[in-house]
C-alpha cells in the first residue's frame, strides 16, 4: 500500500515542481535537480526538499554525505540504481523500490545499474530549513 502511494505521490510532485528546478552536477553522466522544497508548518525550523537523480547509462554520483540534519528517502523512478551507506552491502533497487539515509551517514556508491539504459530516482529530504547544500563530497 505504501509504495503504489509514495509512486504516485513521486509522479505528481515530479510533474507539479519542475517549474523551480535548479540544476547541479555531481558524478559522470548524472544530473541533479532540486525540484521541490516547502517548509514543513508543524516542524519548525525544518522543510522537504525534493531532489530528482538522473544517470545516463554508466552514471554514478561521487562518494559523498548529507547535512547532519538530514532524513532521506529515496524512490527509483526508472531503471535501476546500485547504493551503498555506510559500510553496508551494495544493493540494486529497481524502478517502485525505496531506501532511506539518516543522519551522519555515508553514501559510498550511487550509480546506475546499467550501462545502457538511464535510471533516476526522488530523493526526499527532511532537512534544517536554513540548509541549502544537501551533499558533500567524501575526502579521500
Amino acid at each position: 500500500m505504501i509504495r503504489p502511494c509514495l509512486a504516485a505521490f513521486a509522479a505528481f510532485f515530479l510533474i507539479t515542481s519542475t517549474a523551480g528546478a535548479h540544476d547541479t552536477s555531481g558524478g559522470s553522466a548524472s544530473k541533479v535537480t532540486l525540484v521541490y522544497q516547502h517548509e514543513l508548518p508543524n516542524v519548525p525550523g525544518k522543510s522537504m526538499k525534493g531532489v530528482l537523480v538522473e544517470y545516463g547509462p554508466g552514471g554514478f554520483s561521487d562518494a559523498h554525505t548529507h547535512p547532519d540534519s538530514a532524513f532521506i528517502y529515496a524512490t527509483v523512478l526508472e531503471g535501476s540504481v546500485l547504493s551503498q551507506v555506510n559500510d553496508g552491502p551494495v544493493e540494486e533497487y529497481k524502478a517502485g523500490e525505496s531506501f532511506s539515509e539518516y543522519p551522519g551517514d555515508r553514501h559510498g556508491v550511487s550509480k546506475n545499474g546499467s550501462d545502457t539504459k538511464p535510471a533516476k530516482l526522488l530523493a526526499v529530504f527532511v532537512v534544517d530549513t536554513t540548509q541549502t547544500e544537501l551533499t558533500y563530497p567524501i575526502k579521500k
